[in-house]
């Protein structure tokens, strides 16, 4: 009785707090002009640490992503100053540049600087989150804000002094003097920092939740940086884990379950790539690259700066789904992958799942 009365509480809770009360401490959003090179937007990512970018164009001439009107608007006349036409992540920039080099003959007539010269709208729909850009109203509950999220949406605008107070939910229509980036890491930090208030939900195993599909997407150790960014690409997938080769074809997915997990392949993490270095480590193996380039910046006892490799985040099936979150979390990462006792990978717990699982175990309360 006392647990049924903390969930309904917990839920109550979540209902009555709203998105603004998530972006309060949010910075200005990051964005850049349809005219920007791919190069510029790569400096942009790296330079603001982040992994996508919505991008501006004169109002007018672009038809939106996902059919929407997300305008940004001048604050003292309410003149429209720009639209926002979509999307730009890091896998968006690698496939384009993966996609000419796996064309080419050992890469001797391919031509970085001409390829990352073009304009970034021209690249904006080759992976299919840049045509998923969406707003959230600032006053739609957290618990609504989940249920957003919970069906695969990463990330949402929030307008900042919109004129929509009273519209709950997902718009597709949008004007507002500035805008904030929400996304599903945001959430997840909001529900670590108030785990008591959250849910019980968050004691139970990510086992008994579920969470653990009949099938995860995987990359061997052998394949090709620029063959798994293609394979990505095809699959909608921003990570894949790195599993051990026996004789599968290293150019395409496999069903990594049950294989020996080895590590993980992100595209987010060749934004710590320099541009000249980056042809010459897309054709290296995925597992070489995660040793050598995939590593962060540390500090030892003696005050020296140095790197070293990234952890890899992992959970064994009896795990709680508050200790995944704090994994999550803690390892900045936007899914924790499952494995048994001896290593062998079981499954993957994405954001996505944690938000569902979270959202649906309310719909009862």
């Amino acid at each position: 009785m006392q647990k049924a009365m903390e969930a309904i509480n917990g839920a109550q809770w979540l209902r009555e707090k709203k998105v603004k009360d998530l972006i309060v401490e949010k910075r200005r959003l990051v964005e850049i002009p349809y005219t920007a090179s791919l190069s510029h937007t790569l400096n942009a990512l790296v330079a603001n640490r982040v992994v996508a970018v919505p991008v501006a164009a004169p109002p007018g001439h672009w038809i939106g992503a996902g059919g929407s009107m997300i305008m940004q608007s001048d604050k003292n006349t309410g003149a429209v100053r720009k639209h926002y036409i979509g999307m730009v992540t890091m896998l968006d920039i690698l496939a384009h540049i993966a996609d000419q080099l796996s064309d080419s003959i050992n890469g001797d007539d391919f031509d970085l600087d001409k390829r990352m010269s073009v304009p970034v709208s021209s690249i904006i729909g080759h992976c299919l989150e840049g045509l998923s850009l969406w707003t959230l109203n600032p006053y739609t509950s957290v618990v609504d804000c989940m249920e957003v999220f919970s069906k695969g949406i990463h990330r949402a605008l929030v307008p900042v002094e919109g004129h929509m107070e009273n519209i709950p939910g997902v718009e597709l229509a949008e004007s507002a003097t500035s805008y904030r980036m929400l996304t599903q890491m945001d959430v997840l930090r909001f529900l670590k920092a108030h785990p008591t208030e959250a849910h019980p939900i968050l004691s139970r195993s990510v086992g008994e939740l579920g969470a653990i599909p009949e099938y995860v997407f995987a990359v061997t150790n052998r394949t090709k940086v620029m063959d798994a960014i293609n394979c990505m690409r095809t699959a909608s997938l921003h990570a894949v884990p790195i599993v051990e080769s026996s004789s599968e074809d290293h150019n395409q997915l496999i069903n990594g379950k049950g294989k020996k997990l080895m590590g993980t392949f992100s595209a987010t993490d060749l934004r710590e790539c320099p541009v000249s270095l980056l042809q010459s480590w897309l054709c290296i193996d995925v597992l070489e690259f995660t040793e050598t380039v995939s590593t962060k910046w540390t500090v030892n006892a003696s005050g020296e700066l140095g790197h070293s490799p990234r952890e890899l985040v992992t959970c064994d099936p009896e795990m709680s789904l508050g200790e995944v979150i704090e994994k999550a979390v803690n390892g900045q990462v936007h899914r924790v992958w499952v494995v048994d006792k001896q290593g062998l990978l079981v499954g993957i717990v994405s954001l996505t799942d944690i938000l569902r699982m979270i959202r649906v175990s309310m719909s009862s309360l």
